[in-house]
């Protein structure tokens, strides 16, 4: 390695990792997840440890559970941990840590990480390296498909590495909950430890790039709209008096076929999709309730903005036709941010000096909506400059899938590359 850095060992980079892939929780619910991150910032001895709603604005959080859709999740993480002065105070879906170093007068720095996990049962199969080397999810029906246990060890192990490391300035871990879910960026960026962040780097493991591969600034993020829509009319007898019933299925329906036939625009790309539909009643009877998810997607804010309404438009006027009401309720939502060239120059140098690295990208796209973008905006906005960077992972399956993993040799080529570049920013 290129570097005159103290970085931590591979062995321990792995270790955490998998450590954490063991245990998955999903978004607002990574209660334990959150209880061992400040186990460790305490090991490590930063400055400062800001946990749940003291890390970010609590009445900016998208898509909170339900009180009873979280006891579960505490009382998972209650019996794997006996620390129940963090569990209190992540208690109400108040997930999330920022870690503070300060060092004086000088730069601040931010690095984010993001730290849930996807409802998806991950593979049994002994070929599939998690399960045949003994750290496959605990958490049935849960694990981390798309590299966020990975994420949460770059941060650990970046702030170890600068912890070691003599700068003047303030560095500072955005670990963020519930990326997936795309509730939980616009939260924190609406936090006050945002306010002075000078520069932010933040990241994302595979995206199909191999091992040794760096991306210095991925672009194009998908901005994203994500919203639960429910429709109530009024049930009757299917057979005996459909015409006294209001048909809330009906108007999902013809709301859902409207949906899918929105012109695209001109202007770039466009998404949507209607997800989750669900209504419980007997054939014989006229649907009171009917309700779906509902996602829209854009190359830039202004073309997910002419999904959104449009989509919106139509549930309104199919849900008139039935006599019906509708409800939307927004419960996700990412904006379109690209990595500043500034950054990305830094990035771009400090790879090619890693040893581990054999090919660098200055710039690549994301293809995909990510939260990360509000606290990139809320930097620039401030004065600051922001990039996204990728760290090639040699994911053997796509993200998302039940068979997805890391090569783990990435791990200290993320640390490496991540802590080079935050150190040269604090210098």
């Amino acid at each position: 390695m290129t570097t005159n850095m103290n970085l931590p060992t591979e062995q321990e980079l792995i270790a955490l990792r998998r450590e954490f892939h063991e245990f998955p929780e999903p978004g607002w619910r990574e209660f334990w997840t959150t209880t061992r991150i400040v186990e460790e910032l305490e090991s490590l001895d930063v400055d400062q440890i800001h946990i749940g709603a003291e890390a970010l604005d609590p009445d900016e959080r998208l898509g909170v559970p339900d009180e009873q859709a979280q006891s579960e999740w505490l009382e998972r993480a209650a019996a794997r941990t006996d620390r129940d002065d963090i569990l209190e105070q992540v208690a109400g879906g108040h997930t999330g840590v920022v870690a503070v170093v300060d060092r004086g007068d000088g730069p601040t720095v931010g690095l984010r990480v993001d730290i849930d996990a996807l409802p998806i049962t991950e593979s049994a199969n002994e070929s599939h390296k998690p399960t045949g080397a003994g750290y496959r999810s605990e958490n049935e029906g849960f694990m981390h498909a798309c590299g966020h246990d990975a994420h949460i060890t770059f941060g650990l192990g970046t702030l170890q590495t600068v912890l070691e490391s003599d700068f003047s300035g303030t560095f500072k871990v955005f670990f963020q909950p519930s990326e997936e879910l795309l509730g939980g960026g616009k939260a924190m960026a609406a936090g006050s430890h945002i306010d002075d962040v000078d520069y932010l780097v933040g990241t994302h493991v595979g995206l199909d790039h191999p091992t040794g591969t760096v991306v210095a600034g991925l672009d194009e993020v998908l901005a994203f709209s994500r919203f639960d829509v429910t429709f109530t009319g009024e049930s009757a007898h299917a057979g005996l008096a459909p015409n006294q019933g209001q048909n809330a299925v009906q108007a999902l329906v013809d709301a859902t076929s409207n949906i899918y036939g929105i012109p695209r625009h001109r202007d770039g790309a466009t998404r949507v999709n209607v997800g989750e539909i669900n209504s419980d009643n007997a054939a014989n009877v006229i649907a009171s309730k009917a309700t779906a998810t509902v996602e829209v997607r854009g190359d830039s804010d202004e073309l997910m903005e002419y999904m959104r309404d449009s989509v919106l438009r139509h549930i309104d006027s199919a849900a008139e036709a039935q006599g019906c009401e509708a409800e939307t309720s927004l419960i996700g939502e990412a904006i379109r941010e690209d990595s500043d060239e500034e950054l990305v120059d830094l990035v771009d140098g400090i790879a090619g000096d890693v040893d581990e690295v054999s090919s660098v990208h200055r710039r690549g796209s994301t293809g995909a909506s990510e939260d990360v973008t509000y606290l990139m905006r809320a930097v620039k906005e401030n004065g600051g400059k922001a990039t996204y960077v990728g760290i090639g992972g040699g994911n053997p399956s796509g993200h998302h899938t039940p068979t997805f993993d890391i090569d783990e040799d990435c791990l200290l080529i993320g640390v490496s590359v991540l802590s080079g570049a935050i150190l040269d920013l604090l210098s």
